[in-house]
């Protein structure tokens, strides 16, 4: 019987024994090390890998599964749920909780101000938000000596499962993080380099969207995962659908700002009671830049658009810089394998379409009349536009669709050229790309149901062909969403003439793959004619990588200059 036991004993694992399966949060740790960030970006990291392998696919799913060293020890009552601006906060906090980490939060912010900023929704002010209040999550003096008090100690799993979305939304993102003196922001911005930017760092796109960085490959691209409403999880690229905006914006990367707890004591168990939390300045952050706003060369005049971002004396575009920062050693690029992804982070792209259109039918929003006014800005509103229209995730979609074709013109030119950078020892570069494009529209299949319930199967050429008729109008039928105009397709929608009408004159704003948050778009049907100012544009962009290809395969020079 005693060998038994032991021999079940040495199957355990040891963090069974470090953590136990409590709700408490006990501080035992008064700051954030070096080390405790590492661990931090290991524990994102091991997240990142299995959510890009759809090993699981929610946030409460990848918790309880093998990529999270701590899932033996969560209470039963933990429910884990978060979006895309919940998550970042998500992790840290459980990371901390699990840690005994000290934790605090921006609690209450306002705009910045600034000509016409006051007022706004705080998460798209021009100029960014700035902090009025913070929250710490930490033992009070008063909790210890009130000997009727059931817990000493924070409940961890009372505050991830209600409490934590008091506190995190995407407006707590819209600022540069220059302020750290008593009411700090919860990140920096940081330095473009793979010291700075890593597993954990959070990337900030100023239309409302947040990720978190899983993995940096050796030839610099950034790989994040992220969260959305649905509570499901999702992995992606870096690339330019991530806008740059005004620096007070704080677009872009970004750490948690490491914390301290001061003025506490040890209670007898060993945790800290007590105290405040102080942020670290950014003078003594080491990882801290500003570059990523203003360039590596700022404009003499301070526009922040003009800054240059130069890389061995070569001016290059602000995502190549961080891409060439980000290489390790000097960057090679492989057309191929960088096709290869670029097509399959669309395809992730168009599979999370599915999910948010899903969520917007399943509510019933088609059904509905359809408002008489756009919202003020179809970017960034409230209610059921904001939870089930698509324009910013269409934008993004466009302009990854931009991109790939940008880059394969790019590829075939520098190869011409004999561009050292570019690894490719094939003999027609345009023909291998349009085989590796072809293998990724034939391994990237979805497919929705038609109002009757039809299943109507698509692929990601399919959605290349459909890009700029995709509705991301939540009051439309599911046909319209997916861009349909096969009349036996569009049988079974049930859009009134209105609904129709409405559907025709957003073309102009479908074809516009900027998010601009700054123009006005709560216009009328009637008033919705033609392109207007920072609304819609004339004609959609070229997106046929397809078409340019196989133009290019018969060119007479495909092989490099000698």
């Amino acid at each position: 019987m005693n060998f038994g036991m032991g021999f079940i004993i040495l199957l355990i694992s040891p963090l069974a024994f470090a953590f136990a399966p409590t709700p408490e949060w006990r501080v035992t740790k008064p700051y954030w090390t070096e080390q405790d960030e590492i661990k931090f970006g290991e524990f994102v990291t091991s997240l990142g890998f299995a959510i890009s392998k759809h090993k699981c696919g929610t946030v409460d799913k990848c918790l309880a599964s093998s990529a999270n060293p701590y899932r033996g020890t969560d209470p039963v009552e933990l429910k884990p749920k978060a979006d895309c601006a919940d998550f970042p906060y998500y992790l840290r906090s459980y990371f901390a909780w699990k840690n005994g980490l000290p934790m605090s939060f921006e609690s209450v912010l306002t705009a910045r101000p600034g000509p016409g900023n006051l007022g706004k929704d705080l998460r798209y002010t021009t100029y960014g938000n700035i902090v009025l209040a913070r929250f710490d999550l930490l033992t009070t003096q008063n909790a210890v000596e009130d000997p009727w008090v059931e817990s000493l100690y924070p409940n961890a799993v009372v505050f991830l499962n209600q409490d934590l979305i008091k506190y995190a939304w995407t407006a707590n993102f819209r600022m540069m993080g220059r302020e750290d003196g008593e009411l700090f922001t919860d990140f920096y911005p940081v330095k473009i380099s793979r010291e700075a930017i890593r597993p954990g760092t959070v990337i900030y796109d100023p239309n409302g969207h947040v990720t978190i960085v899983y993995n940096i490959g050796d030839d610099g691209r950034i790989y994040y995962i992220d969260g959305h409403p649905d509570n499901s999880v999702s992995a992606g690229l870096f690339n330019s659908k991530f806008m740059r905006s005004l620096p007070d914006q704080g677009a872009g990367f970004k750490n948690f700002r490491p914390l301290s707890l001061i003025g506490a004591v040890q209670d007898s168990s060993g945790a800290y009671v007590g105290g405040r939390i102080v942020g670290a300045k950014n003078v003594a952050l080491p990882l801290y830049g500003t570059e990523q706003f203003y360039g590596t060369n700022p404009d003499p005049g301070g526009d922040w658009s003009k800054g240059k971002f130069i890389f061995q004396g070569k001016t290059v575009s602000y995502y190549d810089y961080v891409r060439l920062r980000m290489a390790k050693g000097a960057l090679k690029l492989d057309p191929l394998l960088d096709l290869k992804q670029d097509v399959a982070d669309i395809c992730e792209s168009l599979r999370d379409r599915v999910r948010a259109v899903d969520a917007a039918i399943e509510a019933g929003i088609q059904n509905k009349d359809h408002p008489e006014r756009l919202p003020e800005n179809i970017y960034g509103s409230m209610g059921e536009w904001e939870d089930y229209a698509t324009p910013a995730r269409d934008a993004r979609l466009k302009v990854t669709f931009m991109e790939l074709l940008n880059e394969a013109k790019s590829y075939i030119a520098r190869h011409k050229e004999g561009d050292t950078s570019i690894v490719y020892k094939g003999k027609n570069l345009p023909r291998d790309l349009l085989t590796i494009y072809q293998e990724g529209v034939n391994s990237c299949e979805f497919s929705y149901r038609t109002t009757d319930g039809l299943e109507v199967k698509m692929n990601l050429n399919e959605a290349r062909n459909r890009l700029f008729d995709l509705s991301f109008d939540p009051y439309h039928c599911i046909e319209l969403r997916w861009g349909a105009k096969d009349p036996r397709e569009l049988a079974s929608c049930h859009d009134s003439l209105l609904k129709r009408s409405w559907y025709n004159q957003e073309k102009w704003l479908r074809y516009q793959w900027e998010r601009q948050f700054e123009y006005r778009m709560d216009y009328s049907l009637e008033e919705l004619t033609g392109p207007l100012p920072g609304a819609g544009i004339a004609e959609p962009p070229d997106v046929d990588i397809e078409g340019y290809l196989r133009s290019q395969i018969n060119s007479e020079d495909v092989s490099p200059r000698p």
